[in-house]
């Protein structure tokens, strides 16, 4: 048994020593020290030894079992010191060498514009609401004096979740929310993605993003909204831009019109942006509809407001001189770098 016991440490010493990898070791250890091991089988032997032999072979038993531990734990550590060495090469760092600038990402241009017609607005004293975009036909439509028989639904055929909710058409619903829950004074702009079901070109997409704006106090006119409109546009484009209106129809204001502004292009000489026409449709606008005013249990005999609605991607099509659309929804680095 004694020539047993040496012949597992030899053997053991060995294996150990040349392990590749800590499976391999907890493998070895499995062998000789598991329950089930070689060292174990052996002990198991004792109990045909004579009273004399067991101390001794005992204590022999536990030296080879101190011995394979410790060889198991040597390798063990060499292993460690050789993974963190190889390790460290591969991470090693040169301070010598130049560095790498890293790549930055950049605000969408949509984005950007929107940041700046922002802080114009704010300026100005309104102030920033946004709302859900899955939105009910009651603020959606009806609330805006557009009842399910109405006309000017066809217009904005959209994507109806049940009869009664959709992806919102448009961000006048958030107006409807907030005179319901404030009282005026008001001033406010809504910006926001909106749906409707247009096929996709170089100036339409089923997905695209307004501003609107609300006023509501006593003693609004529309010259306060040609006054407040006149002075974004010259801050957006210069002083020396020009607005006109020409008279609209739109169910939630009256009187309604559409606001043109000079081609910033040409200075309103007639050119292809403008299509020689020297002005550029801009933006729609309107004092707020009396019944839009009831429908919020606002006193339209005490209170008057006005309204207007920008498309932010002609915005941007205009400040960088950009023809399609399409571009800012394609995620082509190449492109959107630029800006």
């Amino acid at each position: 048994m004694k020539e047993a016991l040496q012949s597992i440490k030899s053997l053991a010493d060995e294996l150990v020593a040349n392990a590749a990898n800590e499976q391999v070791i907890e493998e070895l250890r499995v062998r000789f020290l598991g329950k089930k091991g070689e060292l174990t089988g052996i002990l198991k032997q004792m109990g045909s030894l004579t009273a004399e032999e067991r101390p001794v072979i005992g204590a022999l038993a536990n030296e080879v079992r101190n011995a394979i531990e410790e060889d198991i734990a040597t390798r063990k550590k060499q292993l460690a010191d050789e993974a963190l060495k190889i390790r460290l090469t591969a991470e090693s760092i040169d301070v010598t060498m130049p560095g790498v600038q890293p790549k930055q990402g950049k605000r969408h241009p949509f984005q950007q514009v929107l940041d700046e017609l922002k802080e114009i607005f704010l300026g100005m004293g309104f102030s920033i609401e946004t709302g859900p975009e899955v939105e009910l036909d009651h603020y959606n439509f009806e609330m805006l004096n557009m009842p399910k028989s109405h006309p000017a639904r066809d217009t904005q055929d959209t994507f109806y979740i049940t009869e009664n909710i959709l992806l919102r058409t448009q961000t006048s619903p958030m107006q409807i929310r907030t005179m319901e829950k404030q009282k005026p004074p008001i001033r406010i702009i809504c910006p926001g993605r909106v749906y409707r079901s247009d096929a996709v070109d170089a100036t339409h997409s089923p997905i695209f993003h307004q501003i609107e704006g609300l006023v509501v106090d006593t003693d609004i006119t529309f010259s306060d909204l040609k006054g407040t409109l006149e002075a974004f546009i010259k801050q957006l484009y210069g002083a020396e831009t020009r607005v006109r209106f020409r008279p609209h129809h739109f169910p939630y204001t009256e009187p309604s019109a559409e606001m043109d502004m000079s081609c910033f292009k040409c200075g309103g000489k007639g050119c292809s942006m403008c299509k020689g026409e020297g002005w550029i449709e801009i933006l729609g606008c309107g004092m707020v509809h009396p019944k839009v005013l009831e429908n919020c249990n606002i006193d339209s005999e005490v209170y008057s407001g006005y309204a207007f609605g920008i498309g932010l991607e002609r915005i941007a099509m205009m400040r960088y001189g950009i023809d399609d659309m399409r571009l800012f929804y394609e995620n082509d680095l190449r492109f959107l770098k630029q800006f």
